[in-house]
C-alpha cells in the first residue's frame, strides 16, 4: 500500500513540475540521490571494519564466550528455552552485535534464534512467549556503540559525534527494560 502512496506522490510531482515549467523538484530528486550515494560509501568503511572485528571476535571464541555471560540473565527472561540449546548462544550474539550498534550482523544471528525456538514451539501457526521476548529485546535492544549514527555525524561534520553515546545508553536500556516490563504484563493479563 505503501508503495501505491509513494508512487502516487511521486507522479503528481513530475506532472506538477511539468504543468508549471519548475524543474526544482527533478533538480532536487538529483541532489537527494547523490547524497543518498555520499552517505551510504561513507559508511561502508566504518561498517565494515566493525564487521570485520566482530567476524574475528566469532571465529576466535570471543562472542561466544561473552553470550555465555549472558546465558543465566537469558535463563531467566527465556524460561521457556531449554537448558541446553543453542538458541542461548544465537540471543547472546544478536544482544551482543546490536549493543555495539551492528543490527545488520545481528539479524543473522537472530534469525537463527527465531528459527531454532520454531522447533519447540507447539503452535507453528503462532509466535510462542519467547519468539515474542526476543522480538521485544531485538527491536529495542540496548545500544553502548552506535556505530552507524556516530558514522553519519562524522560524516555530516559535526564536532563531536561520540558525545550522544551516553544518551543513547540511557533511552535505549530503559525502552528495553520497559518492553519487556509491558511484554510480561501481557502475558501475565493474558495468562488470567
Amino acid at each position: 500500500m505503501i508503495n501505491y502512496l509513494f508512487a502516487f506522490f511521486f507522479i503528481i510531482g513530475i506532472s506538477y513540475s511539468i504543468i508549471t515549467g519548475n524543474n526544482e523538484i527533478g533538480n532536487e530528486m538529483l541532489i537527494a540521490s547523490k547524497n543518498g550515494l555520499d552517505l551510504i560509501l561513507s559508511i561502508i568503511p566504518i561498517m565494515c571494519l566493525w564487521l570485520g572485528i566482530m567476524n574475528i571476535a566469532k571465529k576466535s571464541g570471543l562472542l561466544d564466550k561473552i553470550a555465555l555471560l549472558l546465558t543465566p540473565i537469558l535463563k531467566i527472561i527465556f524460561p521457556e528455552i531449554p537448558e541446553n540449546s543453542p538458541c542461548f548462544s544465537y540471543i547472546g550474539t544478536n544482544i551482543i552485535m546490536n549493543m555495539l550498534g551492528l543490527g545488520n550482523a545481528a539479524t543473522p544471528f537472530g534469525l537463527k534464534a527465531i528459527k531454532e525456538m520454531q522447533t519447540f514451539n507447539k503452535n507453528k501457526d503462532t509466535a510462542s512467549r519467547s519468539m515474542i521476548t526476543f522480538l521485544v529485546m531485538n527491536t529495542a535492544s540496548v545500544t553502548i556503540m552506535p556505530t552507524t549514527i556516530i558514522s553519519i555525524r562524522m560524516l555530516y561534520g559535526s564536532i563531536s559525534p561520540e558525545e550522544i553515546i551516553p544518551y543513547i545508553i540511557i533511552t535505549s536500556s530503559l525502552s528495553c527494560l520497559f518492553g519487556l516490563i509491558i511484554d510480561r504484563l501481557f502475558y501475565m493479563v493474558k495468562k488470567i
